[in-house]
């Protein structure tokens, strides 16, 4: 069954952003999910994600940190600065979350019908915002 420690480790990413509203993007990088030691004596996975970014004709570098980290059978994502995101069931196939970010609502879907292959799909909608992401892991 999948939980936490499977994701530890190196994955390649391949980022879509389909935005309604502007430019669409992509990005190719890699995730990296290492271990790190909790406060509480939990385990949790710190998660970067690196890569090359591609909008509007131009490439530059971007960065993105997130903790993830065990809570009873979910998994609770954090951004870096400790701030709740969201929890999702690694277990069940296609695990549904979300995030109320008043006035944006960020939904996602994760897929492991694939494992260990998996992705992410993002729909944000607000009133500036109104995009899909997708982004797909491979171990690396």
């Amino acid at each position: 069954m999948r939980d936490l420690g499977s994701f530890e480790g190196d994955w390649r990413i391949e980022r879509r952003v389909a935005n309604a509203l502007g430019e669409d993007a992509r990005l190719e990088g890699l995730a990296r999910f290492c271990p790190l030691d909790t406060p509480s004596g939990g385990g949790a996975l710190e998660v970067t994600e690196t890569g090359t970014m591609q909008l509007a004709g131009q490439s530059f570098a971007a960065e993105r940190r997130y903790l993830w980290r065990t809570v009873g059978a979910r998994i609770a994502v954090d951004f870096d600065d400790g701030r709740f995101f969201h929890d999702f069931a690694p277990g069940e196939i296609s695990p549904e979350a979300r995030h109320d970010c008043a006035p944006d609502l960020y939904l996602v879907t994760y897929d492991f019908s694939r494992w260990p292959d998996w992705t992410a799909h993002w729909r944000v909608t607000g009133p500036r915002k109104d995009y899909g992401m997708q982004t797909r892991y491979t171990r690396a």
